[in-house]
C-alpha cells in the first residue's frame, strides 16, 4: 500500500482510499461523489481527516493513509499504513458496542461514546498496512 496522491479515490470494490501522510503542507480535497454520499478529506503528515456528508467519520494523528474503508451498518474495515503509531478516531453509532480486531488480532470491545466516536491506537510501520475491523455487537 502507499499514499493516496489524489488523496481520496473509489475504489472497485465499492470503498474509497484515502490520505497522505507524505505531505509536509495541508491539502484538501471537497465534494468527492462516491455512491450518493458527499465526501471531504484533509491530509498531511500531522493529521489525516475524512467527513462524509458533513458528518465526522475518521481523524488520524498523525497523518496516515487509509485503503479499501468499508462503511456498513454493521461497523467499519479499512487498512492503515503510516510513518508512525496513530492515534484513530472512527465516527460510528452513538452508544454502541462494538468488537475491534487490528491486524487479525482481537483488541476486545469498545464503546462508543454520546457522539458516536471511538478512539484506537495502532501500531504502525512505514511501508505495512495495519488492517482494523470494527464491528457491531
Amino acid at each position: 500500500m502507499a499514499v493516496i496522491n489524489e488523496l481520496l479515490r473509489s475504489e472497485a470494490d465499492g470503498s474509497i482510499s484515502f490520505g497522505n501522510y507524505e505531505l509536509s503542507e495541508k491539502s484538501k480535497l471537497d465534494d468527492f461523489s462516491h455512491e450518493g454520499d458527499i465526501y471531504k478529506v484533509k491530509t498531511f503528515s500531522e493529521i489525516t481527516k475524512l467527513e462524509k456528508n458533513g458528518m465526522f467519520l475518521y481523524e488520524s494523528v498523525p497523518g496516515t493513509a487509509v485503503s479499501y474503508l468499508d462503511v456498513t451498518e454493521k461497523g467499519v474495515t479499512f487498512k492503515v499504513e503510516g510513518k508512525e503509531d496513530a492515534q484513530i478516531t472512527i465516527g460510528l453509532e452513538d452508544d454502541c458496542e462494538y468488537d475491534v480486531t487490528i491486524d487479525g488480532e482481537d483488541h476486545g470491545q469498545m464503546k462508543s461514546n454520546m457522539s458516536g466516536k471511538i478512539m484506537l491506537s495502532v501500531e504502525l510501520d512505514e511501508g505495512k498496512a495495519v488492517s482494523v475491523s470494527v464491528q457491531k455487537k
